[in-house]
């Protein structure tokens, strides 16, 4: 029998019983979300396995976890007593593993899939958007947290009070990252839904604006008429997709009649300050006093790669670290690197995640770099892509500097390192962008003497 499930969960919720299941295999452990699950499932005292391309902090704490991983996909991976095989997304259907599942015919579940069978049974909040929702889903944590509501929270990052990407609480809320790809955030059944923002993102699988926003259209329709959808109503893109909605809007920006100026926050950026918005309204409208909120907003410290401070290299410059792949997620960042600096030099060495990404959207990339004084581009980080030879980072740079910006392409991560050395004087500020793994350029220039 083919256990492969699609939209449908009537018959996972009716035939497969996660408490009674023992022994889980995970293809894609070392993705932030998916490794979320496995940390659900050991905190049940289940046997996990998994595989990835390659060792990560997610999969080295997976493994201080207890967890068994494998940093080569391969058929031999898969237990022959495995009763349940999570996956993500995307990972291609020839994918050893995957085929190896089918063979044995035990069930199989996609990441997306097993959030939806958390969502069943909790009051969830589904945090969703192209840019900002792993903030506004810490924040939530944060709040909800400090509130004593014990909340469950995947979120899609470490957060840095709890050295994890998953809280598993005992109270009724269950606060999640919503993700677009793929329409995945279908798979859940929120009570509440909080948009950030609606981009052209993803267009290896989106045909355009238009079939993104109809994706989130589906995703307003799941909201119960006695539900919440936080958004900013004078968003145009949002427009078409706020008619589909039976609940009640909460206009974050105004809703509340809170400004931004009351919000003390740590990280600075007006895109943070609209997070923190988002997430001061569903709170407020969930019953949490408004003092409470702010509170845990003021003392909110970020979470793992979103903008954050790695520690001072040997001159003095400054570095961090933020997940920043898309062009608006790149403007705001540098933004708010702008209103940090206070008149020194920002330096930002971005890797472009994925060719179909950055094809797509070449000219919006030429145009984000535009309040950093530096600009280094490496290769291009595949990820699940393979290289069609149409695009490479050489394009991106030439776009660069053409618009009169100095800019270097680098072949590999010491010549990243040797360039920031050249082009950095103390209290200067390093930001390495990228959602591959470019975060390692950064650790290591505030770890070596070099």
């Amino acid at each position: 029998m083919d256990f492969v499930l699609g939209d449908d969960f009537r018959y996972t919720r009716t035939m497969l019983d996660l408490v009674k299941i023992n022994k889980v295999h995970f293809i894609g452990i070392g993705g932030i979300g998916i490794s979320a699950i496995a940390r659900m499932m050991m905190l049940e005292g289940k046997e996990v396995s998994g595989s990835d391309r390659g060792a990560s902090i997610v999969t080295a704490e997976l493994a201080k976890l207890g967890a068994k991983i494998y940093l080569e996909q391969k058929a031999e991976n898969i237990p022959n007593d495995v009763e349940l095989v999570v996956y993500t997304i995307a990972i291609p259907e020839d994918n050893p593993e995957f085929i190896r599942a089918k063979e044995l015919g035990v069930p199989m579940l996609t990441y997306p899939q097993i959030l939806g069978l958390v969502s069943a049974s909790k009051y969830t909040v589904a945090v969703s958007g192209t840019h900002g929702k792993t903030t506004t889903t810490a924040m939530l944590a944060k709040i909800f947290i400090d509130a004593k509501l014990d909340p469950t929270v995947v979120v899609g990052s470490m957060l840095i009070d709890q050295k994890s990407n998953f809280i598993a609480g005992a109270g009724k809320y269950f606060i999640t990252e919503a993700c677009e790809y793929k329409r995945s955030f279908l798979n859940l059944n929120p009570q509440a839904v909080v948009i950030t923002n609606i981009d052209t993102d993803h267009l290896d699988y989106y045909k355009d604006l238009a079939d993104i926003q109809s994706a989130f259209v589906s995703l307003v329709e799941k909201i119960p008429a006695d539900g919440y959808l936080v958004c900013d109503k004078n968003d145009p893109v949002l427009v078409p997709v706020l008619i589909a909605a039976k609940c009640q809007i909460l206009d974050y920006p105004n809703s509340l009649g809170c400004q931004a100026p009351k919000l003390e926050l740590k990280q600075s950026g007006e895109h943070v300050k609209k997070d923190a918005l988002a997430a001061l309204t569903i709170s407020k409208a969930l019953g949490i006093s408004e003092e409470s909120i702010l509170k845990s907003l003021s003392e909110f410290s970020g979470t793992w790669r979103r903008f954050e401070f790695k520690g001072t290299m040997k001159n003095g410059a400054l570095v961090y670290d933020d997940y920043a792949h898309h062009p608006t997620e790149i403007k705001a960042t540098l933004s708010g690197v702008k209103e940090m600096a206070k008149g020194k030099k920002s330096v930002v060495v971005f890797q472009p995640h994925l060719f179909s990404r950055t094809k797509l959207l070449l000219e919006d990339f030429s145009n984000s770099f535009v309040d950093a004084d530096t600009i280094i581009i490496t290769d291009i980080y595949a990820a699940r892509e393979i290289d069609d030879g149409s695009i490479k980072s050489q394009d991106l740079v030439a776009l660069i500097k053409a618009k009169g910006k100095d800019v270097v392409y680098a072949s590999n991560f010491a010549e990243v390192g040797k360039i920031i050395q050249e082009k950095t004087d103390p209290g200067d500020v390093v930001v390495t962008m990228g959602a591959g793994d470019i975060f390692k350029v950064g650790e290591k220039l505030i770890t070596n003497d070099e």
